[in-house]
């Protein structure tokens, strides 16, 4: 069995930064990419971030210039700095994984951006 425990969320100001984490623990053999959805009230799952093994990101146009994403292999650990936060921000991030070829999620943690 495989878990996805995030951590870091909380309320914010705009303008701010919070710094999410996601530490991945179990059997695992092969854990990539690693990265963070979002979803909103009432919208649907969207990409925020990726990140392979080799330290290959892909971000989602909201996130880039504002997020960075980065991994600590040997922890099996994501991490997502978010910076210039907006109220459009606001949603549960939600941690996942290709965990030896299966498609992990994590329960999320919520961000909130208040104006």
């Amino acid at each position: 069995q495989v878990q996805l425990v995030e951590s870091g969320g909380g309320l914010v100001q705009a303008g701010g930064s919070l710094r999410l984490s996601c530490t991945a623990s179990g059997n695992i053999f092969t854990i990539n990419p690693m990265g963070w959805y979002r979803q909103a009230p009432g919208r649907q799952r969207e990409l925020v971030a990726l990140i392979f093994r080799s330290g290959t990101t892909n971000y989602a146009d909201p996130a880039r210039g504002r997020f960075t994403i980065s991994r600590d292999n040997a922890k099996n650990t994501v991490y997502l700095q978010m910076n210039s936060l907006k109220p459009e921000d606001t949603a549960v991030y939600i941690c996942y994984a290709t965990v030896s070829g299966v498609g992990t999620w994590g329960r999320g943690t919520q961000v909130t951006v208040s104006s």
